[in-house]
């Protein structure tokens, strides 16, 4: 029998944390004046209480250490109960949403996808701009701390891989998760603060600087303007591609980097791929408007940059309705969100190790047909691969392309035209944001979507999100025998 106490205790905490989170946005509007602050006491009352009596009801439960099934349902669960309760604000407060709006929105924003169904963003109270803000953000460290301490552990998608590194630093072992994980939550404040201060530098006001921090460096894309960073000029833009950028690179090289070891993130293979893909696709875009909308100047140049940084990040902000692009464009962009940044970043979907792994693979088969007698291993980073992590890596990707085409079809069945059911599929499943065409494009949002394709895409989010195959392992009759 699956003792569930110590899931519940770990989850009580993080939902009386998230409670304890809402005071800030309740703060924002105590101090703008605006009157939505009860919505806020409300709400951290409620959930506050809620996570401390669970925690109470499991600490009898609470052992040293959880096993592989607990681990397994604790890394699912936080991703369902938390939107949960992130969703209250926004049924509570001046969005007055329904509860499948209000757990869209509050899924979109934990699991850092970006995807509205909040239109007129401008007119939001500051406390629920902020509490969007705050939801990317606790998101995005979350998220980090996943991919470097349980989902290496739980051998997903591959991340087997890094299990040894994420704990080593030249040839030092790191102490496990609790001083791995303050250590990139530290890395994560500056990087926020940092990237607060230079978006301040380009003339944004404080509160835009700051939630538009969070949301940067979570590759969160949840703006306070309907028009995302179309609102604002070119410094910024460039500011946002800078800690887009940062925040998808390996945190793990963060705490090398800071022990005085910087030839880890210089040499990591997949940052090396992450900007090679990002140069190359950024100069054909770029020639490509410059041919054939904006002629030859910097405008080119940086919406190019720009949009595509943010889609392949994960990221979702746009500077420009790239719909109008014509169609090689629109196609660049479909294809630039299934890419993704690096392994243990904020970015999302299927990441750039797994390509060169599965690029290592193809070649090694080749060599194998092409000289049968010859002794032939796929290496990354110097290190052989092992079979289990290429099998692993293998039905990632069935894993993730079969999920893919479910929910393409399951949301043509709720009456939504190709284009949308394909692009909000990726969108959701890859955490990117935006989808393509005029309703969930980057001119649009999902409000206009009907009820039920807003439950598949929100299932989509927490699936891709969580590396797809750990939710496929919790819903197998296998893990719940005893």
């Amino acid at each position: 029998m699956l003792d569930l106490r110590p899931v519940g205790y770990v989850i009580g905490l993080l939902v009386a944390a998230l409670g304890l989170t809402m005071l800030a946005p309740l703060v924002s509007d105590l101090t703008t004046g605006n009157g939505h602050w009860p919505v806020f006491l409300e709400a951290a009352t409620v959930t506050t209480l809620f996570g401390a009596l669970t925690a109470l009801a499991c600490r009898n439960g609470v052992t040293e250490g959880l096993t592989i099934r607990q681990t397994f349902l604790l890394t699912s669960l936080v991703w369902i109960v938390l939107p949960v309760f992130g969703a209250v604000p926004f049924m509570l407060g001046a969005t007055n949403l329904g509860f499948t709006d209000a757990f869209f929105e509050s899924m979109s924003g934990l699991t850092t996808t970006g995807a509205t169904v909040i239109g007129g963003l401008e007119a939001l109270p500051e406390g629920l701009k902020l509490w969007r803000g705050i939801l990317q953000w606790l998101g995005g460290i979350g998220i980090v701390v996943v991919a470097m301490v349980f989902l290496p552990e739980l051998r997903v998608g591959g991340m087997q891989i890094f299990r040894s590194e994420a704990f080593d630093t030249m040839g030092k072992i790191l102490p496990r998760a609790t001083e791995i994980s303050s250590r990139i939550s530290v890395i994560y404040v500056a990087l926020t603060l940092s990237c607060a201060v230079a978006y301040a530098g380009t003339g944004m006001n404080s509160f835009d600087a700051m939630v538009h921090a969070m949301t940067t460096v979570s590759t969160g894309g949840m703006a306070n303007f309907d028009a995302s960073f179309g609102a604002f000029g070119a410094g910024a833009h460039y500011v946002a591609v800078v800690f887009m950028i940062l925040a998808a690179l390996p945190f793990v090289r963060y705490v090398q980097l800071i022990g005085g070891h910087a030839s880890p993130l210089l040499l990591d293979r997949q940052v090396r791929g992450f900007f090679v893909t990002i140069a190359i696709i950024v100069l054909t875009l770029s020639l490509f408007l410059a041919d054939t909308v904006h002629g030859f100047t910097e405008v080119a140049f940086r919406e190019s940059l720009f949009n595509v940084v943010s889609i392949m990040t994960g990221t979702g902000y746009s500077s420009a309705d790239y719909m109008l692009w014509g169609p090689f464009a629109v196609t660049i962009f479909f294809f630039v969100g299934l890419i993704g940044g690096c392994a243990g970043s904020t970015a999302c979907s299927i990441k750039i190790f797994r390509y060169q792994l599965l690029f290592a693979s193809i070649r090694t088969q080749i060599k194998r047909i092409h000289s049968p007698h010859g002794v032939f291993t796929p290496r990354y980073d110097g290190r052989t691969v092992s079979d289990d992590i290429l099998n692993s890596v293998m039905a990632f990707f069935v894993a993730f392309i079969v999920s893919l085409g479910l929910v393409t079809v399951a949301l043509g069945l709720t009456g939504l035209d190709f284009i949308t059911s394909v692009s909000g599929a990726v969108a959701a499943l890859g955490n990117i944001g935006p989808g393509l065409g005029p309703e969930i494009g980057p001119a649009g949002n999902f409000n206009g979507l009907n009820d039920t394709a807003k439950w598949i895409l929100s299932f989509a989010m927490f699936v891709g999100r969580l590396e797809v195959l750990s939710v496929m392992t919790i819903l197998t009759w296998h893990f719940w025998r005893a």
